[in-house]
């Protein structure tokens, strides 16, 4: 396995590569280059469009809500959607940044054949990434876990406005990688309920404690097993469904490449791992397969 370390500090803009990371760059460009690349990506990716990571350098430090909290105890229920709500005002304003658009660039040239995404802020999307498989669902969709009705979270978002006026973000809200934020009193709050049978309303995202669904990790495999490469970006693979993923590709026999700051537990299973950052490593790694705009 090789390795590259980098000193960049993330950020759009990046600053000038030593020339030996740009050494390395074009190895792993020559190691992609004609190969049909599957895409694994993580909560890394998103860290330069303002949304953190739950355990890189710097993430908040919480223990998120499980799912069967949330299905048996009202308080809980208050507690998560008065955090989501606020912290979903802000995750709804992030936007791709330069990471989420060279992958786009490399799906449209013909390089990447799709993005499975354990991240749930569906900037792939907005990057113009149209084969995106959300892993761990997305924030902008409400489930009713009663009758199944599905509603938009926009619309969800306004019956919350309208039920607890009272309920504005404190002058700093440290946001999380799920979108929720952390609320102190929610005594008062008013949950949204469902609109057609009044059942409880779930985003449309997998709770820890949750199974990924079965047709959602079927169609995440199926991206992997249609390429000839798979580069995890961003994720330090603490959740099963990345490393069964990863071993899909190993059985496969095809080059596994791990780029993230810091270890994961792919890293001595990988190819080549990349220690730097994602925003900096794919903008590179399009600028060589595909030529810069």
């Amino acid at each position: 396995m090789t390795t590259l370390a980098s000193a960049s500090e993330g950020g759009d803009q990046q600053p000038e590569a030593p020339a030996s990371e740009v050494t390395r760059l074009d190895e792993l460009a020559d190691l992609l280059r004609s190969r049909r690349v599957a895409v694994l990506t993580g909560a890394g990716v998103s860290t330069d469009s303002g949304i953190p990571d739950y355990r890189g350098e710097g993430a908040p430090k919480r223990t998120p809500m499980t799912f069967q909290q949330f299905l048996t105890d009202d308080a809980y229920r208050r507690r998560y959607w008065a955090g989501s709500h606020l912290g979903w005002r802000l995750f709804d304003a992030a936007r791709p940044n330069d990471g989420h658009r060279a992958l786009a660039d490399l799906e449209e040239r013909g390089s990447v054949t799709g993005i499975v995404t354990q991240n749930v802020d569906g900037l792939h999307l907005k990057a113009g990434s149209r084969r995106v498989v959300d892993l761990h669902g997305t924030v902008d969709r409400v489930r009713c876990l009663q009758c199944g009705q599905i509603f938009a979270r926009a619309s969800v978002a306004e019956r919350i406005d309208a039920a607890n006026p009272w309920l504005d973000a404190p002058d700093s809200i440290v946001i999380n990688p799920d979108g929720d934020a952390e609320v102190r009193d929610t005594d008062g709050f008013v949950i949204p309920g469902c609109t057609v049978c009044d059942g409880v309303l779930k985003p449309e995202v997998v709770f820890f404690g949750e199974f990924v669904p079965t047709e959602k990790f079927t169609e995440a495999a199926a991206v992997v097993k249609q390429s000839d490469a798979l580069v995890i970006a961003g994720s330090s693979l603490a959740v099963n469904s990345g490393v069964r993923l990863l071993e899909i590709a190993r059985r496969k026999k095809i080059p596994v490449v791990v780029i993230n700051r810091g270890v994961t537990k792919g890293d001595a299973k990988a190819t080549m791992k990349i220690d730097a950052g994602t925003t900096e490593t794919l903008t590179g790694l399009r600028d060589r397969l595909v030529g810069r705009e």
